[in-house]
C-alpha cells in the first residue's frame, strides 16, 4: 500500500510516485468499473519518458548514449526520505524504505541535484581541466 497526494485541489487523482531521477510518474484514481457502472475500481498509471541522447554517464557529455532503461516498480516506489517519530518520549529520525544505501541509476538530470564535468580551459597558454557546472541552477546559491 503506498500513501499519495492528490494531483489538484479538486482532483482525485494520487501521485504514488514521481521519481525525477529515472523520468516516472505512478498515479492513481477512482474510476466507474466497465463491468458494473455502480461500482468503483482503482485504476493505476504509470508515464515513462524516456529522455532522448541520455548518456549512459549523465556526468560525461562523451560518453556513449544509453541504449537500456530498466525500471523496477518496488525500486521506484522505495520511500528514502527520513522521518521524524516519536519514541518514548524522544523524536527519532527513521528511513521509510530499506536498501537506500545503494545508488539510483539516473537517466537524466536531477534539478534539485548538482552535476559536473571537467572541461578544458586555457588559461595563460597552459590547458587545465576545470570542472564546469551542467546544471547551473543547482550548483550555484542565488
Amino acid at each position: 500500500v503506498l500513501a499519495g497526494y492528490p494531483v489538484g485541489p479538486n482532483d482525485e487523482e494520487y501521485v504514488l510516485v514521481n521519481n525525477k531521477c529515472q523520468c516516472v510518474t505512478v498515479t492513481s484514481k477512482f474510476v466507474p468499473s466497465k463491468e458494473n457502472p455502480d461500482e468503483e475500481v482503482l485504476e493505476r498509471n504509470i508515464r515513462i519518458l524516456v529522455p532522448l541522447k541520455a548518456r549512459e554517464n549523465i556526468s560525461d557529455p562523451l560518453s556513449p548514449l544509453r541504449t537500456t532503461f530498466v525500471y523496477r516498480l518496488s525500486e521506484l516506489c522505495k520511500n528514502c526520505d527520513p522521518i521524524e517519530i516519536e519514541l518514548g518520549g524522544a523524536i527519532h529520525q527513521a528511513q521509510q524504505g530499506n536498501s537506500c544505501e545503494e545508488p539510483q541509476t539516473c537517466y537524466t538530470y536531477d534539478r534539485n541535484k548538482c552535476y559536473s564535468s571537467p572541461v578544458p580551459f586555457l588559461y595563460h597558454g597552459e590547458v587545465r581541466q576545470v570542472p564546469a557546472a551542467l546544471t547551473p541552477a543547482s550548483c550555484f546559491a542565488e
